[in-house]
């Protein structure tokens, strides 16, 4: 598979990062509406309920979300009221937020300072428990801020008694991000250049060079997270954590827990990737098993298998047609409704059904997108490309992507011929070889890619179709963990933390610390959701 210049400079490794660990743009994180009473009803623990043994001790002195203030104090610092504002949205969200200064380079002092973006949400509860849950974003490159409210509800019942702490990672958000906007349009007007390892380097550099007049990338790494991470907790006076992290979350938490397990009073890791794993090494296989799910799912299915028939050989096909010849499309871009014209290629259909199948509503779309363009009805595919690819600028910064792969997996990178047949190819893997022989790369502990062992009471969230975190990563993980319990959900892609009754079931979990007695039956109603036979939705 070749890969475009908008691959080569943000995805040869942003696709990879993205795809592997949390892009935002199809994930859908709400509770689901199947969600009955009975699985609303979260009724508090004897464990939890206060005055109890072995309850939280209960903070005092902040304001809850029912009495805001204007500032308050926790530990040292002075919060005050704000805004987070959502990228394209004039909508906002209600927090108190104080900027958060460390070193940039944390060996020396007297380095260039840098302010993190620190937020939290305040509790519903009058008094809210003293252990504050800890939402860990995705990319790498996600915004915790930005990207909050993409997972508000699903995090709702937790803050009926939790406060809630967003910290932009440093090189993300408003965390000093590292941001080479000059080279972004480049890389826009070449989005349908082939593959070229050169290109890839030059246009590396130079958003090097952008990136270097205020920072220095090799201090922007997933082990200097951690530390900042450390510092906050400190500064808020030393309160157990809560861990939540989604896709690249998910290595947060569990280096963040090695190396401070004193500070971490539960885990749950959605999507989850396991210590031991090189980023971008098995993402074209997960991918091409993902799409064999969906496959059988729709063969297993009367009414699309007539309508598609074997729709996963007709995608190989045409992707294989596209490498040969690209196919020039004319379609109404989704933004601005303005006619374009522009090729279809084999990278943007890969894109798509990669994209796709994060989310089981879009995945859903995937049988008849991919039908009606082998048919010659290539513009709504194109439409979904150019859509899709013009969302990746914002959920993800680009340069403290670079940091953490090139630092931390590019290394152990090795070439997989086998990967020539598979949708996203073998390529991929070179992109990231490329940009990382230019990208300055960090430190990083000795035992950074050690399995994760740990007694700290831990869920592990799963989606069975999931086209980057599969299954079988969860259970990995498992195996280190004395205290933890995986829930898989059935059908379902990337990210399952809002699907159905989870939102509760995590809720309980925090509040009781037993994972293995969770009783979690209420997850066998969230099922499948059927393939669109046409454009109107399923079949009856």
């Amino acid at each position: 598979m070749k890969i475009n210049g908008r691959t080569a400079l943000r995805i040869a490794v942003v696709v990879v990062a993205i795809g592997v660990l949390g892009w935002n743009w199809l994930r859908p994180h709400r509770a689901q509406d199947s969600a009955s009473s009975e699985d609303a009803a979260t009724p508090v623990s004897a464990a939890s309920a206060p005055g109890s043994p072995g309850a939280p001790v209960l903070q005092t002195g902040a304001p809850s979300g029912a009495h805001p203030v204007e500032t308050f104090k926790l530990g040292t610092l002075t919060l005050k009221a704000c805004e987070l504002k959502q990228p394209d949205s004039a909508m906002t969200t209600a927090a108190y937020c104080v900027p958060f200064p460390v070193p940039e380079n944390r060996a020396d002092p007297h380095s260039r300072g840098i302010d993190l973006k620190l937020a939290l949400i305040k509790s519903d509860a009058q008094v809210a428990e003293r252990d504050i849950v800890v939402y860990l974003a995705g990319g790498p490159g996600e915004s915790a801020t930005q990207t909050y409210p993409q997972i508000a509800a699903a995090l709702a019942p937790l803050r009926k008694h939790h406060d809630i702490l967003l910290l932009d990672q440093r090189g993300t958000g408003d965390s000093h991000p590292l941001s080479c906007p000059k080279i972004q349009k480049i890389a826009d007007q070449t989005a349908d250049m082939a593959f070229d390892p050169k290109r890839i380097r030059d246009l590396t550099a130079q958003c090097l060079a952008e990136v270097r007049k205020n920072a220095d990338p090799r201090f922007y790494t997933t082990t200097d997270a951690v530390a900042d991470l450390e510092a906050v907790r400190h500064a808020l006076g030393d309160p157990k954590f809560d861990l939540i992290g989604i896709s690249y979350g998910t290595r947060m938490a569990q280096q963040y827990a090695r190396a401070h397990p004193d500070g971490v009073r539960s885990i749950v890791l959605d999507s989850a990737v396991p210590n031991q794993l090189i980023l971008g090494e098995e993402f074209a296989d997960n991918l091409d098993h993902a799409l064999k799910l969906q496959a059988d799912a729709c063969t297993a299915t009367p009414s699309c298998d007539k309508a598609f028939g074997d729709w996963n050989a007709a995608l190989h096909a045409l992707h294989d047609r596209l490498r040969a010849r690209p196919v020039p499309t004319g379609f109404a871009d989704p933004k601005t409704g303005l006619p374009e014209d522009k090729p279809l290629t084999a990278e943007r259909l890969a894109a798509v059904a990669r994209m796709y199948s994060y989310s089981a509503e879009a995945a859903a779309l995937l049988p008849l997108t991919v039908t009606q363009a082998a048919k010659g009805n290539t513009a709504p595919l194109m439409g979904q490309s150019q859509l899709m690819l013009s969302g990746l600028d914002q959920a993800t910064n680009t340069g403290m992507q670079w940091s953490v792969i090139c630092s931390e997996d590019a290394d152990r990178l090795q070439a997989r011929p086998q990967d020539a047949g598979t949708i996203l190819g073998s390529e991929l893997i070179d992109g990231i070889a490329a940009a990382c022989s230019v990208w300055p790369h960090g430190a990083m502990p000795k035992d950074f890619h050690a399995p994760y062992q740990s007694s700290i009471p831990t869920l592990i969230l799963a989606g069975e179709r999931d086209p980057v975190t599969p299954p079988r990563y969860a259970q990995e993980i498992l195996k280190g963990l004395s205290d933890a319990r995986v829930l898989e959900v059935k059908g379902m892609g990337h990210s399952v933390l809002g699907r159905g009754c989870m939102p509760n079931l995590v809720d309980r979990f925090v509040a009781d610390l037993a994972p293995k007695q969770l009783d979690a039956k209420c997850l066998a109603r969230v099922g499948p959701i059927p393939a669109f036979i046409d454009f109107n939705g399923a079949s009856p």
